[in-house]
């Protein structure tokens, strides 16, 4: 929480259409046109951890452009995103392409920055790997904090050609860093053929439960939201979103396309059945707008940042609410 005063939202849209004026996320001012955010909107430009399909690092731009059609009033969630907290873009954290090292400490620098404000972060990346320095500064505020990993993929390898720090190991390396709450870990949606069943053996020794996309599809949104929910409990909870979730139907954008994914439907239905969760960050990373058709996936990337924009501004009027009423 920043202050009491009235949040600026997004540009109208009955004045100046939507296809006009900078493409901040939802068009929603700059933060340096506001000064203070309690949730920051920022892009990580990055895509030097794939092991596959490159391009990642034009997705955060890719998804503020598809953010252009979103509307200040969420009916999903009965809430006023933009009108109950202040959500600012603060554009792009800079990081060396050619170093992934440097990289991983840029973006932690970075982090550690806009959080010591008191915003809240809600990131678009780039690829998986931006993950893990996200996690070691939502970490240091709040200690190991509940992750949900919504990906095709378990991202829990050790490394790939010799390197730790890929868009595949990112969770590992957090819990070997111990800046994951282990008894509150999931997967959700993944699927796809494996290196052999050891990941999967290895995978559940971190401490992860894995809800498989099959499992959203026989079981349901809200069944899986339920038991999602149960396992988070009220611990501080970080939400991280690889877009190859969904089924290349909904995301061909993207890097690592997986068979037999999830609708955007369904990723929006849990999202919103986890508004009650305290959200303290996410990510929404490996959009590819080369291999994107029609904005199908920035487009779905887009929604998916807006309902977790959504419950962060919920739980951050809430809790001013609470404080003013002491």
């Amino acid at each position: 929480m920043i202050s009491n005063e009235t949040p600026r939202g997004p540009v109208d849209s009955s004045r100046v259409p939507r296809y006009a004026g900078p493409a901040t996320f939802a068009r929603l001012p700059r933060l340096d046109e506001v000064g203070r955010a309690d949730v920051a909107v920022v892009g990580v430009p990055f895509d030097s951890g794939v092991s596959y399909r490159p391009g990642a690092r034009f997705g955060g731009n890719a998804i503020r452009e598809a953010s252009r059609l979103l509307r200040p009033y969420n009916p999903a969630q009965d809430a006023s995103p933009f009108a109950l907290a202040q959500v600012a873009d603060g554009g792009d954290i800079a990081v060396n392409p050619f170093n992934i090292n440097e990289a991983v400490d840029t973006i932690e620098a970075a982090a550690d920055d806009l959080l010591g404000t008191g915003a809240r972060l809600m990131t678009l990346g780039g690829d998986h790997t931006i993950a893990l320095p996200l996690l070691r500064s939502v970490a240091k505020k709040h200690g190991p904090v509940a992750l949900l990993h919504f990906d095709a993929h378990l991202d829990t390898w050790d490394t790939y050609f010799g390197a730790e720090y890929t868009h595949g190991t990112p969770f590992r390396r957090a819990v070997e860093e111990g800046i994951l709450d282990t008894s509150a870990l999931s997967h959700v949606g993944t699927r796809g053929p494996l290196y052999g069943k050891q990941d999967l053996t290895d995978d559940e020794k971190m401490g992860f439960g894995i809800v498989t996309s099959a499992d959203v599809y026989r079981r349901g949104a809200d069944e899986v939201a339920d038991q999602l929910r149960q396992r988070i409990g009220d611990r501080p909870l970080y939400i991280s979103i690889d877009i190859d979730c969904l089924d290349p139907a909904h995301a061909p954008g993207t890097g690592t396309p997986e068979a037999g994914g999830m609708t955007s439907r369904e990723l929006l239905e849990i999202l919103r059945g986890l508004a009650s969760c305290n959200l303290v960050s996410a990510d929404v990373v490996e959009v590819a707008p080369a291999y994107d058709h029609a904005e199908i996936t920035s487009v779905a990337a887009s929604h998916t940042a807006y309902e977790l924009t959504t419950i962060m501004s919920r739980q951050i009027a809430a809790a001013r609410k609470e404080d003013e009423g002491k």
